[in-house]
């Protein structure tokens, strides 16, 4: 087989490069991916009850940019979704992020009141604040609340997650979910949310059916690199594998996830309910709330943290530590001297965690260097 490029990986980052080759430069793509399909993480499937499952976990499509939104508009209407996460807190489910309206569920109201008036005079209305940030603030009561969040919604949660605790991590991970001095109880509040209305893996088959794009699945690439003609390589996968572990693995975390089907209508009040303090997993996902199907029954997916063992399982997470990110740094070196003949992209090639919104605009950011 001959093509102009071999595109390691049908993800977002890989399948809109592949896309955009395809139909903006004319040039012929193989793909291939060693999953039995495409979409990478997103991938998503209907079950025997009928109800949409997401494979690896929720993914619920946000974003800021216009541009991203509009982009992957081409391939798919989207379902207007604003999703909601509570989290079991001494024994009361509370929202996530911490908001003004968790304090009033976790304390007594004047308490309560005393403390939103401190948080809103401290930081101001409507402020994102980190955690590891509130547990530098010097007032009495800022502490007591700093710390309560800190052992109640982080420690665990994050023990769980990563291996690791919260401060033993970069500051990103903790700043993904902060303290929201706000009423807004949505998880993100990004300008565009959503999720595809027939689903993701409808949206990949929409945006890789051209007659340059041919896709190769159940495969390493590396079993049929020799067989296949190509100028140039898009490698999505883990770098540190690409160059046969040359300064030893990158560590990342994995997941495992059990899929639970139930005979009751609804078994949680909001899409997804963490557990930061209680059982081996960290969070349950209902999944008819983010698809909006009408059943009778419902399905869960429970999220099981674990190590990542080569071979074993997936990798999902790089895990955000300094000394992890020199190493990745001499990946990055061996990269440069391929001088583009291979190009690195996306999460695990990056070795840096991207939400989808951020994958889309890596891999059109990438694509514009090939155009140009």
């Amino acid at each position: 087989m001959k093509v102009d490029w071999l595109i390691i990986g049908a993800g977002f980052t890989g399948a809109v490069i592949a896309e955009r080759i395809a139909t903006q430069l004319d040039k012929k793509v193989l793909i291939v991916d060693r999953r039995n399909h495409i979409g990478g993480n997103a991938y998503d499937y209907y079950n025997k009850q009928g109800v949409l499952v997401h494979k690896y976990g929720p993914h619920i499509f946000h974003t800021n940019s216009q541009m991203v939104w509009e982009y992957l508009s081409q391939f798919t209407e989207w379902r207007p979704y604003f999703h909601r996460v509570l989290a079991m807190v001494d024994g009361i489910k509370v929202p996530i992020p911490i908001n003004l309206n968790s304090l009033y569920k976790l304390f007594p109201p004047k308490y309560a009141g005393r403390l939103e008036d401190v948080l809103i005079n401290s930081y101001g209305y409507g402020t994102k604040v980190p955690i590891l940030k509130l547990l530098k603030s010097t007032d009495g009561e800022m502490q007591f609340l700093a710390n309560y969040i800190y052992e109640k919604v982080f420690y665990n949660y994050t023990l769980k997650q990563w291996e690791f605790r919260p401060e033993d991590l970069d500051e990103s991970v903790t700043g993904r979910v902060p303290v929201y001095i706000s009423r807004d109880d949505r998880y993100f509040q990004d300008r565009y949310q959503g999720i595809p209305k027939h689903g993701y893996a409808a949206l990949f088959k929409r945006m890789l059916f051209h007659p340059n794009i041919k896709i190769l699945l159940n495969t390493d690439y590396q079993e049929i690199e020799d067989a296949v003609s190509f100028n140039k390589m898009i490698f999505t996968g883990p770098i540190d594998e690409y160059f046969n572990y040359l300064y030893g693995p990158l560590p990342y975390r994995s997941l495992r996830f059990k899929s639970v089907n139930l005979g009751v209508e609804w078994h949680q009040e909001v899409g997804t309910v963490n557990y930061p303090n209680e059982y081996d997993y960290t969070r349950i996902t209902e999944q008819k709330h983010l698809t909006g199907q009408q059943y009778s029954g419902t399905t869960l997916i429970i999220e099981y943290p674990q190590a990542y063992k080569p071979g074993k399982n997936d990798p999902y997470y790089p895990i955000p530590r300094s000394e992890n990110q020199e190493r990745y740094l001499l990946y990055a070196e061996e990269a440069r001297k391929l001088k583009n003949t291979v190009l690195f992209a996306g999460r695990l090639a990056d070795y840096k965690y991207y939400n989808m919104d951020q994958a889309v605009a890596r891999a059109i950011h990438v694509f514009k260097g090939i155009a140009s």
